[in-house]
């Protein structure tokens, strides 16, 4: 089963986490803040749980920190109403964020549904080689890896499977209730910008199309659509 890190000041809180995701079959690593976070980070764990609001080093720069080195999938948890801390964890590469309070039903279907399109399994291993692949762009999902132009682009786990969709659907408008199903494992909540942050992050992430025309289009009020080549 999965290793988690769970990163809270608040150590009753950890406490009931803990005790709740190891009854799930989670395994559990605690740290207090940012700093301690970050000391425990390596390549065994499968997903991190990361309070905002700590001491010492708070949630938004931790994340900061850990982007420069891991791509490791990140859930946020935030405090109800700090809209500004969410869009910023988004912006810096979180793969979701949950608001505090939350049900134990609710953590862990926002889990389950990240490690499900990020973690590795034995097919990923075995099918390592297998390519995904759209003008210039090349996805190895084994490996969670993409190329344009043959150069690496660095990108999040959820990253890459929103781009795996939209090129498994060129040319189709895609709504963003769809691509939150699809791709976060939620259904769309009023005011939730995180497809839209995601959507932002591939875009500075990708290289510009030699022809000069956008690789995702916003459709108002519809949704966005992968842009197809010309003719």
């Amino acid at each position: 089963m999965a290793k988690i890190l769970l990163v809270d000041d608040d150590t009753e809180l950890t406490a009931l986490l803990t005790d709740i995701l190891e009854m799930e079959g989670f395994e559990i690593i605690e740290a207090n803040n940012g700093e301690q976070g970050l000391s425990k980070v390596d390549d065994t764990i499968d997903l991190i749980l990361l309070d905002v609001m700590m001491p010492k080093m708070n949630g938004t720069e931790m994340l900061r920190k850990l982007r420069e080195q891991h791509s490791t999938p990140v859930l946020m948890l935030t405090a109800k109403g700090e809209e500004i801390d969410r869009v910023l964890g988004l912006e810096l590469g979180a793969d979701d964020y949950l608001p505090k309070p939350f049900s134990d039903r609710e953590l862990l279907a926002r889990m389950r549904a990240i490690l499900r399109r990020t973690q590795h399994n034995s097919n990923d291993a075995h099918h390592a080689s297998d390519s995904l692949i759209y003008q210039d762009i090349t996805i190895y999902p084994g490996r969670q890896e993409v190329y344009c132009n043959e150069q690496l682009i660095d990108m999040t786990g959820t990253e890459l499977a929103l781009l795996s969709h939209f090129i498994r659907h060129p040319g189709k408008i895609i709504s963003k209730n769809e691509l939150s199903l699809e791709v976060l494992g939620k259904r769309l909540a009023q005011f939730d910008r995180a497809i839209d942050m995601h959507i932002s992050n591939l875009r500075k992430k990708l290289p510009e199309r030699s022809d000069g025309k956008p690789r995702i289009k916003t459709l108002r009020g519809k949704g966005y659509l992968l842009v197809e080549e010309a003719g």
